[in-house]
């Protein structure tokens, strides 16, 4: 298990968020934690700690009158610290190298990928075509819907139909170097894992995965190493201390270490 440090960007700020509180109406967010520390300070952290895998999400829709200097902001992120972080947030195949010769190792997509709910099969080759396999990271961040977890698109506020399952992994892990898969129900609340959703994973385990969502306790951690078969490394924002939580920096590394 690796630990993959993050750096969410929001109306020009890191900050630490409720996953599923985010809004581009009105660029609304309940927030845990806005870091009073640029994006490049906690890129340089990560990288003296040789932390690699990491990622960037730009939170602002590309129309939100803040996008600018939230992109800003990952930039000079990357910059800091280039190839160590991935980037997502906004990110299709007409801008994927700018972020990708900017310093980034791979970029991180969900929504370009998906058209009225569906994989969009024409799109995604398109992205493959410009970043290849190898510098591609497919978002499949879920909600819960009944029994199943459904793969939500911008910014976690949009349903799509299709389902985390063995079969949509198998499928899409053709086209991507790894996967990174918020758990949106429980993201930022700190309040436990989604543990179907890192058992679903840890079943079929092919390609990296990085699981967030919940994380809030040393034993999250171990439960995630148990349940996901050791096949998944793991992301904490907001229980994290660098983010106002009570997890300590340096406990996180050795535990997933």
């Amino acid at each position: 298990m690796r630990f993959r440090p993050c750096i969410d960007i929001h109306n020009g700020k890191v900050k630490q968020i409720v996953g599923s509180s985010l809004k581009d109406i009105g660029n609304k967010a309940t927030e845990n934690f806005v870091s009073e520390k640029d994006a490049a300070y906690y890129a340089l952290l990560y990288a003296q700690n040789n932390l690699s895998g990491g990622h960037i999400i730009i939170l602002n829709s590309a129309d939100s009158s803040f996008y600018d200097a939230t992109r800003k902001e990952a930039l000079n992120a990357l910059k800091a610290a280039p190839d160590t972080l991935q980037i997502g947030g906004g990110i299709n195949a007409d801008n994927a190298m700018d972020f990708l010769n900017a310093g980034a190792t791979h970029v991180i997509v969900t929504s370009y990928v998906f058209s009225d709910g569906k994989i969009d099969l024409d799109r995604l080759k398109k992205l493959k075509s410009v970043t290849g396999k190898e510098q591609l990271v497919l978002d499949l961040s879920c909600r819960r819907s009944g029994n199943d977890y459904y793969i939500v698109t911008d910014r976690w506020q949009k349903m799509t139909s299709e389902k985390i399952d063995d079969a949509t992994l198998d499928f899409l892990s053709d086209y991507c170097d790894e996967f990174l898969i918020h758990a949106a129900d429980v993201e930022g609340k700190q309040q436990g894992i989604e543990e179907n959703v890192t058992a679903i994973l840890g079943k079929w385990g092919k390609i990296p995965m990085t699981y967030a969502g919940g994380i809030h306790s040393l034993e999250d951690i171990e439960k995630i190493k148990s349940i996901g078969n050791n096949k998944l490394d793991v992301t904490i924002g907001s229980a994290l201390d660098l983010f106002g939580g009570s997890l300590k920096f340096e406990d996180v590394l050795k535990s997933c270490k």
